[in-house]
């Protein structure tokens, strides 16, 4: 079974192109590893009101979704109490985490690193191999560090650990030349309606480079890009084999 993912990348840094977000290609590729989709991702600052709003929105699509970011013991660390106002919970100590604290900081972790260990109530340690610093999870959204060398290693795990592995997409594509984007919009158009579970997609260049045409779907996407290049043909146009993978994007 394919299952659809979510993603929120917290941090006014990532809004302000102080730092640049590598979250969505890294996670949308390792969920697409997996078989499954990422189909949602949105970055939100560290102000309280629409970082609550936005896991209280992703909390009612009920899709997992991943949050990175904001769980760390700085007064702009909003996720913890974010999540807690948007699941109707109180922030409580966590003892399991508490202990993994002290034993990475000792007596320093006190007394603000102990805080990283309140967390909303109910909610399930998530382990952090990369340094000992755990985050949580609450339902079905997990809460990560937004370091990528600590959250990428905790969004493998997960995935393996809690979603069977579905069925890879499969990506078909070629270049076109000859024809325009416009005029092939009624063949994308018959994909849609003749080839169920298949998504065709074009990616139109400058400087002559021609047009990427492709479909991706778990089944039938080489029929479709047949029937595309038909129409292709149809309309006096040529193609090419891509050099390179397939951008596989809308």
């Amino acid at each position: 079974m394919t299952i659809s993912f979510g993603l929120v990348v917290v941090g006014d840094e990532i809004l302000a192109g102080r730092r640049v977000d590598g979250h969505v290609a890294h996670i949308g590729a390792a969920v697409a590893a997996a078989g499954h989709t990422l189909v949602e991702a949105v970055v939100v600052g560290d102000e309280p009101e629409p970082l609550r709003a936005t896991l209280e929105r992703t909390r009612a699509s009920e899709r997992p979704t991943f949050v990175c970011g904001g769980i760390g013991a700085t007064p702009d660390d909003l996720t913890r109490p974010a999540a807690a106002a948007a699941w109707g919970r109180s922030l409580v100590d966590h003892p399991e985490a508490a202990a993994q604290l002290e034993a990475r900081f000792g007596e320093a972790v006190r007394p603000n690193r102990i805080r990283m260990a309140q967390w909303p109530e109910g909610a399930d340690l998530e382990p952090n191999p990369y340094n000992g610093i755990p985050g949580f999870r609450l339902d079905d959204h997990y809460f990560l560090p937004g370091f990528p060398e600590m959250a990428w290693p905790m969004v493998d795990a997960i995935l393996a650990r809690d979603f069977p592995a579905g069925e890879p997409e499969r990506v078909v594509a070629v270049r076109v030349f000859g024809v325009g984007e416009s005029e092939l919009v009624g063949p994308m158009d018959a994909v849609r309606a003749n080839h169920p579970g298949v998504r065709a997609y074009s990616l139109p260049s400058t400087g002559g480079a021609g047009i990427e045409l492709g479909c991706r779907g778990r089944g039938g996407e080489s029929a479709a890009l047949e029937a595309l290049l038909a129409a292709v043909a149809e309309r006096g146009g040529r193609w090419e084999p891509l050099e390179g993978p397939a951008e596989a994007s809308d």
